[in-house]
C-alpha cells in the first residue's frame, strides 16, 4: 500500500511540473545570440588568446632588458623559440632572467653591467674622487716579519677536556 501512494504522489509530481526550457530566449532572439556567441568563440577568443600567449611568453625577455642582464640576447632567443615549441622554453628564460651569469664577476670584474646608452644607474654611480695626497718626506718602508711557521700541534683546536 505505501508502494503505491509513493508511485501516486511521484505520477502527480511530474504531471504537475512546467514544461523544460533549454535557454532563456526563444525564436530570432535565439538565434542572434547564438551568431554572437559564434563570432565570440571563433574569432576573438583566438586573437585575445594569442595575444596574452605572447605577452607571456616576451615577459623575460622583457625582465632581463630591465635588469640589464648580459645575456639579454640569448634570453631573447630562448623566448623566441619557446613561442614555437609551445611554451615548454618559457620557465628556463624565466630562471635565466632572474638569474645571474655564475663567472661573470670573475671574467669582468664587476657584479652588475654598465648601460648602453650611457646612462647610469643611481646606485652604480661613480665615487667622488680622493683628494691628492702629496709626498712631503719618504718614510722607510716598514717590512712585515714573516708568518711564524704553523705546525700541527699548533693549528688544532684544544677539547674542552685538554686543559
Amino acid at each position: 500500500m505505501r508502494r503505491h501512494s509513493a508511485a501516486l504522489l511521484v505520477l502527480a509530481a511530474l504531471g504537475a511540473a512546467a514544461p523544460a526550457h533549454a535557454s532563456l530566449f526563444s525564436g530570432d532572439t535565439l538565434d542572434a545570440v547564438a551568431n554572437v556567441l559564434a563570432w565570440i568563440v571563433l574569432v576573438i577568443a583566438p586573437v585575445i588568446a594569442i595575444t596574452v600567449f605572447w605577452l607571456v611568453h616576451i615577459l623575460p625577455e622583457k625582465i632581463a632588458e630591465k635588469r640589464h642582464h648580459p645575456q639579454a640576447p640569448a634570453i631573447k632567443t630562448l623566448c623566441l623559440l619557446s613561442l614555437f615549441f609551445g611554451g615548454l622554453l618559457w620557465p628556463l628564460a624565466w630562471l635565466w632572467a632572474y638569474s645571474r651569469p655564475v663567472l661573470y664577476k670573475m671574467a669582468y670584474g664587476t657584479d652588475t653591467v654598465k648601460p648602453e646608452h650611457g646612462e647610469e644607474p643611481a646606485a652604480t654611480a661613480a665615487p667622488p674622487a680622493a683628494p691628492e695626497i702629496t709626498e712631503v718626506e719618504s718614510e722607510p718602508e716598514i717590512e712585515a716579519e714573516p708568518a711564524p711557521r704553523v705546525t700541527r700541534t699548533t693549528t688544532r683546536e684544544r677539547r674542552p677536556w685538554e686543559a
